[in-house]
């Protein structure tokens, strides 16, 4: 596979750290002047907002190429990961993560352009988060939803594995689950080195249980939802019918897409196929930031 770091990219990457009552919080962030609209990233488990910028590799880096194409792009350290990890006991109640999780947003963006609004996307275990930022009433307000790397139904082989990791504590056989295939990785970051976290003790309870609390989630959700799922996903089920079971959860969601990612694994914003990934996203960003548009256009016509 190629391993090229494509065309040049513009705007930096800063790191910023807010305060959230009391609580500091970290993220990585590209900003433009006049946004398109403004995409958060949620990393997914034993990571850190770095899964999303990675270093000396531009061309795969959602930061640089949302910036480049005129979205902001704030990529945060999830509750308890980054400059939040002294308080990861504090987040174990799931309303307590998407609770910091609005309020550092907001702190972050201050009182900064928008553009068409807030679209949020989550990542494997990020994406527990994100539904639950989706339903929550003030998720009514957001731009859109991106699931990727996550499913209803988790494949034999992956079941297998975990059930081993509960048992024994070690890790064994969680690598080729999520960097398969190996040549579709830059070295430097296959098999997550370089970008490894401690996890805080609510994740434990997330993965474990994922998708309990989904279906009740997802009923909730009442904007725009792309789920991609991964060609090479070796953790959860991709048929038809799973795929299909997902998406037809989003009962009150105005359009939900199902989107098939070619050439990636589970962790497709770090593999070469990233570039590709990202650019379809931000797609789809597009387009929800074109229907807030006329949404707003056509409700002014009714109004006069």
């Amino acid at each position: 596979m190629s391993n090229e770091n494509g065309p040049a990219t513009t705007g930096p990457v800063t790191t910023r750290t807010v305060d959230v009552a009391g609580m500091r919080f970290s993220a990585l962030c590209a900003e433009v002047a006049e946004p398109r609209a403004v995409v958060v990233a949620l990393h997914g488990g034993a990571t850190t907002a770095q899964y999303f910028d990675l270093p000396d590799r531009p061309w795969l880096s959602l930061l640089r190429l949302g910036a480049r194409l005129g979205f902001t792009v704030l990529a945060l350290d999830r509750p308890g990961y980054g400059e939040s990890a002294p308080w990861d006991r504090s987040f174990d109640p799931p309303q307590q993560r998407v609770d910091a999780t609005f309020a550092a947003i907001d702190a972050l963006l201050g009182t900064g352009p928008r553009g068409a609004g807030v679209f949020v996307l989550g990542h494997s275990a990020g994406c527990d988060l994100a539904a639950r930022m989706a339903a929550d009433p003030r998720g009514h307000d957001l731009l859109g939803l991106e699931l990727a790397g996550t499913g209803m139904h988790k494949q034999p082989a992956a079941i297998r594995v975990i059930e081993e990791i509960h048992r024994t504590r070690r890790p064994g056989g969680i690598r080729d689950l999520l960097w398969s295939p190996p040549d579709g990785y830059p070295p430097e970051v296959f098999g997550g080195r370089s970008l490894s976290s401690a996890t805080p003790a609510y994740e434990t309870v997330v993965v474990r249980e994922w998708p309990t609390d989904f279906p009740v989630l997802a009923e909730q959700v009442r904007i725009p939802v792309r789920l991609t799922h991964a060609e090479h996903e070796r953790v959860w089920r991709t048929d038809s019918g799973a795929v299909r079971e997902l998406a037809a959860m989003f009962t009150a969601a105005p359009r939900v897409v199902n989107h098939e990612q070619a050439g990636c694994g589970h962790n497709m914003s770090v593999g070469f196929g990233a570039a590709g990934y990202h650019l379809g996203l931000l797609a789809f960003v597009e387009e929800c930031a074109v229907r807030a548009g006329d949404l707003v256009t056509n409700s002014t016509k009714r109004n006069d």
